[in-house]
């Protein structure tokens, strides 16, 4: 005999469906030999409105495209590039019959989770604060903290390694978003000025010398647009340093461009790499960054797969929390679920967004992370439960409940650390002052949003916190040379 009870969440194992392409009008002809190769992919990634164009062929108004072009020249931080795996996953009509052409497709198309933040357009963002007041190009100032060129050394034992600054696709909401892609109307990018052999070498003497780091991310940019024998010999002498216990590779494209990862050459390497890792004792893992389950698709579940075949020890996810894309309990559940038993990927953590230039009609209250990492909790087996954390600057990574204090009133929650940085090793106050990270202020009470409003001029100028942001950098970038 078995008892229902009804629950705020009804968990139902939904199986992985590859959307249709060919209901795409430019790809009606493509065969699925074309569509599974990682080549194919990469020749035909979506990186401008004209090519969108060829793509939609009549699907989209021309209000949309009018819509997109004004982001792209006055708001835009990233340059389009969509790979056809991840346009094809918007709107995918999977469950529902394809909208009609014109004004019910747009509709839908702008309602698409992860069209909203892939292929963000003007009237998407916020016009009362389309930026927070302390936003900067690099809030999480890993720049700041490079101990060798593209080497951040922010926690005690980790260090994040920025192999390049290209990934197969462009995220609006990117952390990295002053270095990684493409400059754009807005944002004029840094730019790494070593030889990749030199600063790769860098890197490795600067491990080799520190025994206390054991824990390195190896991103960038995204290693899949990293030529995989260039990769290999990286990884290779990572795993030659005594000290390095844990590896982990940082690649949206699993999601993103799938087909990367199922390539022989790829896997055959994949497989090299993880028994020097499993002979030597080291975890090695890959990091991965899917937001909504409408992007979980066979091809994304075949690719984690292959990488745990090929002896990889885990794939996990780290998402981020966007509005309109996963912030209620039942989106961010169905992503969990999807991930978990469709794909083999673990839920790790949901970051909330960044205080980047323009993202503020993404980012989500500290309050409503705190209500969602309580409604979410119980459903999932514990290790496959997603923290909620909030990356304060200064501080690093903290789980939303960790809060000292929070002024709900003007969106301000304090944080305290426990170590230094390279930036603080003198400062005798590091682990006794307290770190503040700012709520969106359209979320605020009309008491909150006012007293906002009444601040200085200077203070509410996006323009300036942008070039007060570039100053440090360039500070930085002059210390290091």
């Amino acid at each position: 005999m078995t008892t229902s009870v009804e629950q705020p969440y009804a968990y139902i194992r939904r199986p992985l469906v590859e959307p249709d392409w060919t209901r795409l009008p430019g790809w009606r002809d493509v065969t699925e030999e074309q569509w599974r190769s990682a080549q194919w992919q990469r020749a035909h990634c979506v990186k401008n409105v004209k090519q969108l164009r060829e793509v939609m062929d009549g699907l989209l108004t021309e209000e949309f495209y009018a819509d997109l072009e004004r982001d792209q020249a006055e708001r835009a931080t990233m340059s389009m590039l969509l790979p056809p795996q991840m346009l094809n996953t918007m709107v995918a009509a999977t469950e529902a019959p394809m909208p009609t052409p014109g004004a019910e497709f747009t509709a839908a198309f702008l309602a698409d989770p992860v069209r909203l933040y892939m292929l963000p357009v003007f009237s998407d963002r916020r016009t009362d604060w389309p930026s927070h007041p302390y936003a900067t190009r690099d809030s999480l100032h890993e720049h700041d903290m490079w101990a060798v060129e593209g080497l951040t050394h922010r926690y005690p034992t980790k260090v994040l390694a920025e192999l390049l600054t290209t990934c197969p696709q462009y995220c609006g909401h990117c952390t990295r978003m002053d270095i990684v892609g493409n400059s754009t109307a807005q944002v004029e990018k840094m730019r790494l000025t070593g030889r990749p052999a030199d600063r790769y070498a860098a890197m490795l003497g600067y491990l080799q010398a520190n025994p206390a780091v054991r824990d390195v991310v190896v991103s960038g940019g995204d290693v899949a647009n990293l030529p995989w024998k260039n990769l290999e010999a990286f990884l290779g002498h990572l795993l030659e340093i005594d000290n390095i216990r844990d590896i982990r590779l940082a690649t949206k494209a699993l999601m993103g461009l799938p087909q990367h990862w199922l390539q022989e050459e790829v896997i055959d390497g994949v497989g090299r790499i993880a028994t020097k890792a499993r002979e030597r004792g080291v975890a090695l893992a890959i990091h991965t960054h899917v937001n909504n389950a409408a992007s979980v698709t066979p091809l994304v579940a075949e690719a984690s797969k292959a990488m745990l075949a090929a002896g990889v020890r885990d794939v996990r996810n780290q998402g981020v929390l966007m509005r309109g894309v996963n912030d209620t309990p039942e989106k961010l559940l169905d992503l969990c679920f999807s991930l978990q038993d469709n794909a083999m990927i673990t839920p790790y953590y949901f970051y909330m967004c960044d205080m980047i230039p323009f993202a503020e009609h993404w980012r989500v209250s500290l309050a409503q992370a705190q209500e969602l990492q309580h409604a979410i909790m119980g459903y999932l087996p514990g290790f496959a439960t997603p923290r909620i954390v909030c990356d304060v600057p200064f501080v690093g990574k903290r789980w939303v409940h960790q809060v000292e204090t929070y002024d709900r009133v003007k969106g301000m929650s304090f944080w305290r650390k426990h170590y230094r940085t390279s930036i603080e090793a003198g400062d005798e106050q590091a682990l006794s002052r307290e770190y503040v990270y700012h709520d969106p202020i359209d979320t605020l009470p009309e008491e909150g949003q006012r007293w906002w409003r009444e601040q200085s001029d200077q203070l509410a100028d996006h323009a300036v916190a942008v070039e007060r942001a570039t100053a440090s950098r360039e500070a930085s970038a002059l210390a290091l040379s």
